[in-house]
């Protein structure tokens, strides 16, 4: 096969996995989207997110922590991050988890019929993450109305949207931090605000940027992830057999992580050269806008023998799902346990199946944009 170094290759309007698929077909791991270089191949984008010197996280003119930090103050703040994300400090979420999903999954058996990202998905990420920060369950409804709204500015590409939901986001935020800073209670949200780990407290500015980090992206991530996987055990009901005879937290990652892989919902995340920079014989000059694009990496057939096919196994060594790297997700062990929580619980009320053809998204965000299931209530 000949290979193409660089080829032009748009990513407006693009399906994200469709889009990596086209391009790995025709062997090229690079592409240009205007003036940036995307990275489809999985070892090229393990080459970048792992060599932060060389690519560097810094390419928002917005305050972003921990990720747009890189070196020594990175490995700071991600420290501190990682404290509140280790396993042993959600793992006992899990009770209050399934209590939501219980509801959630009773609600939905009842109705027959329900889109699995849009009302599912969007209502449990949203109570599940107020759940674990400690926020008022008063802006549950605001929270869902927001998740649709933010969906629909990302899709549209339109900065003038982009930044309104953002602004409305950091409103929201601040509504819940500025009492915190006098008032401070047993919450995750006020253990942040009081954390003087680094040696001193956060700033007001870099406590909204952590949370907005922790929620805005992740709720929609938590929505779209949701309805990758039930869509997965749909196509695969052996998948629903197993689950329901119980599976560990091990287990059960490596499943929704292999799910996950066939159809990252984590789509891509920026970097930008430091210096002059040769990546699969195509020179890169110092400040060139490099996006790794994790879908496609997550499909290369170079590191996969069947990108569409089931096994955690095999395939483990080469899944970035969650990233790779100094900047890879902080967030997957509590993301595992949401996820086991709401699946477990769906499976044990209802048979999963297919009510209509659903929506994929489209570049700049992945997986399904809606996505119909039929819950058959078990006998």
């Amino acid at each position: 096969m000949e290979h193409h170094n660089l080829i032009d290759a748009p990513l407006a309007g693009s399906e994200p996995r469709a889009y990596g698929d086209a391009l790995l077909e025709r062997d090229a791991k690079l592409a240009r989207d205007g003036e940036e270089i995307v990275v489809t191949g999985n070892a090229l984008a393990r080459d970048v997110a792992e060599d932060p010197q060389r690519f560097s996280s810094g390419v928002s003119r917005f305050l972003q922590l921990p990720n747009g930090l890189d070196g020594e103050e990175h490995t700071k703040v991600r420290s501190l991050i990682d404290a509140y994300l280790a396993p042993d400090q959600v793992d006992h979420l899990e009770p209050e988890f399934r209590r939501i999903a219980r509801e959630l999954a009773a609600d939905a058996a009842a109705r027959g019929t329900v889109d699995s990202v849009n009302d599912l998905g969007a209502q449990y990420a949203v109570r599940a993450m107020t759940t674990w920060l400690g926020w008022p369950a008063e802006l549950d409804d605001t929270l869902v109305a927001w998740v649709a709204d933010n969906n629909a500015a990302t899709r549209s590409g339109e900065l003038a949207r982009t930044a309104e939901v953002a602004e409305r986001f950091d409103a929201i935020i601040r509504s819940v931090v500025e009492p915190l800073q006098e008032h401070p209670d047993d919450s995750v949200t006020s253990r942040l605000v009081h954390d003087d780990s680094l040696g001193r407290r956060l700033e007001f500015d870099e406590v909204v940027s952590v949370l907005r980090n922790w929620t805005a992206g992740d709720l929609s991530s938590m929505a779209y992830c949701i309805g990758v996987v039930l869509d997965a055990l749909i196509e695969h009901p052996e998948l629903q057999d197993r689950l329901r005879q119980g599976v560990s937290r091990r287990e059960f990652g490596a499943i929704a992580d292999e799910i996950l892989r066939a159809d990252s919902p984590f789509v891509s995340n920026r970097r930008v050269t430091t210096c002059p920079v040769q990546l699969d014989g195509v020179d890169l000059p110092e400040g060139q806008r490099v996006r790794i694009h994790w879908t496609a990496a997550n499909r290369d057939p170079d590191a996969f023998a069947d990108a569409d096919g089931f096994d955690p196994d095999a395939n483990a060594s080469g899944n970035l799902v969650w990233g790779a790297g100094p900047h890879a997700c902080p967030g997957r062990a509590l993301s595992i346990v949401e996820l086991q929580a709401l699946t477990e619980e769906l499976l044990a009320v209802a048979e999963l199946s297919r009510a209509g053809e659903g929506e994929r998204e489209t570049h700049p965000v992945g997986g399904w944009a809606s996505l119909p299931v039929r819950l058959t209530a078990r006998g």
